[in-house]
């Protein structure tokens, strides 16, 4: 169809190159990796589970400066912020660290894991330690598979809850939460 509306339906046609805004998947993250000499700090929000469990999607091109740590170590910490830290999130996105040591010029503050090198974020209520599980598409799409080794939680830190990238410079926050556990029969085995 060549017309730009569907007036019968109300719809008005919506460009592909936006198509990724009507279907961010995943929270706004930030992606913490060691190459060896020093931590990096990225955001990122194009992520989504795999599978249930711990395998994560996470698209890191070379355009990133986290691309070559990953690409080297195989390892990353996947730390999720919650909503009052957006914009000091949204600063560490905007900004590069080959000339920039962003978790001081943010105030980020790095801690140990237990499994890989890249650093946990303190800030954040939830981090993922991370090695590369399926690197087979990344030279194509640059999507990595990544396995969860470890996962760590600060409910206290949770704040607001996590936050999506809208695709434009906008974002919006989780909302309430509507508890539908006893609907969800055939994958009951998963909410209990």
């Amino acid at each position: 169809m060549t017309t730009t509306e569907l007036p019968h339906h109300g719809f008005t046609e919506y460009p592909m190159c936006d198509v990724h805004r009507l279907i961010e998947p995943g929270p706004v993250v930030m992606v913490s990796t060691f190459d060896g000499r020093r931590a990096n700090l990225m955001t990122n929000g194009f992520n989504m589970p795999i599978a249930h469990g711990a395998l994560i999607g996470l698209i890191v091109g070379p355009w990133d400066h986290s691309y070559e740590a990953l690409r080297t170590t195989g390892e990353c910490v996947i730390a999720i912020p919650s909503v009052d830290l957006a914009e000091r999130v949204v600063g560490v996105g905007n900004t590069s660290g080959r000339e920039t040591d962003k978790w001081r010029r943010f105030g980020f503050t790095p801690t140990s894991g237990a499994v890989v090198r890249a650093p946990l974020v303190e800030e954040c209520f939830a981090n993922i330690e991370c090695t590369v599980a399926d690197d087979r598409l990344v030279d194509d799409y640059h999507l990595w598979i990544l396995r969860g080794e470890r996962a760590w939680i600060d409910p206290a830190r949770r704040g607001a809850g996590e936050f999506h990238h809208r695709g434009d410079g906008t974002f919006s926050a989780n909302a309430s939460t509507v508890d539908l556990r006893d609907r969800m029969t055939r994958w009951h085995h998963l909410t209990r």
